[in-house]
């Protein structure tokens, strides 16, 4: 696993978490399975079946810094490296390509959110082996889910409609598809040669690099085009100016939609974006009236269909509830119908949270 480096995404602020995840402790670094462990930390430990640990670096927010040493010990300082400015996730990942390359020629990129649940470690580490052998032939490889409804909230991979799809099956890309509505992601899920896009990208630190001189010739030359300042002195001053000048702008639009070189792996493991509290409905042990209860003392009457979640130490009595999300931090509590919960946003901005 020595040319094997993986760069864990950790620099959102995962607003649609509210209130648990704010600005200043976004839900990367949160319990929100109740299980003693945050998702980076679950995100780390399986990347070690990849990696090793001197080849797992984060990516965050100059901010997170200390949180992210905090929560992963066994990391150096010099292996969180951080952006000055949100500017989406190209900037980073070129950034991330340009310093690896720069230590190992030879290395694999394994790029991964910090914020996703996948439990089958085992499998997983198998899903990605097959993307390195993709990306080791030069080209960018992918993982994508195989979708179980017609969901609006995903971006979608297609590939050649006589395709059979199979656990760790490989297919080239015919192309990426932007969130669909409801009609559209109906016509996917039946047409059966339609992935969800994981956000999870395999390639080597050259073939990244290849890739932004050709089709993001400004971002080569910020941050990929002098080499030689990554891993000096200058590397934090030349990192500065590169994101103060940089376009906020996608891997996605920036490369992956431009590229042709590129495969997709059918995920051989269970998934989850983890992108809203109902996204964790499935992944919660249930009680017999099929509510979700994170926390040592909480009381439920007449309450079914609900996600409760209330730190330790405090105490909650609920009654009447039927297919709520609740959910208390510190200083803040929010009492949501689930199927409103896609207007979290709207309903913070108007109320000036």
């Amino acid at each position: 696993m020595k040319n094997n480096y993986s760069i864990i995404m950790a620099g959102g602020i995962g607003s649609r978490f509210w209130p648990l995840s704010t600005p200043e402790n976004p839900k990367q670094f949160l319990d929100v399975l109740g299980i003693g462990k945050s998702l980076i930390q679950m995100t780390y430990e399986r990347l070690l079946a990849v990696s090793p640990n001197e080849n797992i670096y984060v990516m965050t927010n100059e901010n997170y810094k200390e949180m992210v040493l905090e929560q992963l010990p066994n990391l150096s300082p010099e292996q969180v490296l951080t952006e000055p400015e949100r500017k989406n996730t190209a900037p980073c990942i070129a950034y991330a390509a340009g310093k690896i390359y720069d230590l190992n020629p030879d290395a694999n990129l394994i790029i991964s959110p910090a914020d996703h649940l996948i439990i089958q470690t085992e499998n997983f580490a198998g899903s990605i082996n097959t993307a390195i052998a993709s990306a080791e032939k030069g080209r960018i490889a992918t993982i994508g889910i195989a979708p179980t409804r017609p969901d609006t909230g995903y971006g979608y991979i297609e590939v050649d409609a006589n395709s059979e799809s199979a656990p760790n099956a490989t297919f080239e890309v015919q192309q990426f598809r932007e969130k669909p509505d409801l009609a559209t992601a109906e016509q996917f899920l039946s047409a059966g040669n339609f992935f969800w896009n994981s956000g999870i990208f395999i390639w080597k630190a050259s073939t990244v690099i290849t890739a932004l001189r050709e089709f993001q010739p400004d971002l080569h030359l910020l941050f990929t085009n002098n080499l030689n300042l990554y891993n000096s002195a200058n590397e934090q001053d030349m990192v500065n100016v590169a994101f103060a000048k940089c376009e906020d702008i996608s891997i996605d639009f920036a490369i992956m939609e431009h590229a042709k070189n590129i495969d997709v792996v059918v995920a051989n493991f269970d998934w989850s974006d983890l992108g809203t509290w109902g996204s964790l409905d499935g992944h919660l042990q249930k009680d017999d009236a099929n509510n979700a209860l994170v926390g040592d003392k909480i009381s439920v009457f007449n309450t079914s269909n609900s996600i409760i979640n209330i730190p330790n130490g405090k105490t909650a009595l609920i009654d009447g509830l039927d297919g709520y999300i609740v959910i208390q931090s510190d200083d803040k509590l929010m009492i949501l119908k689930k199927e409103n919960e896609q207007r979290l946003k709207e309903f913070l901005k108007e109320s000036g949270l």
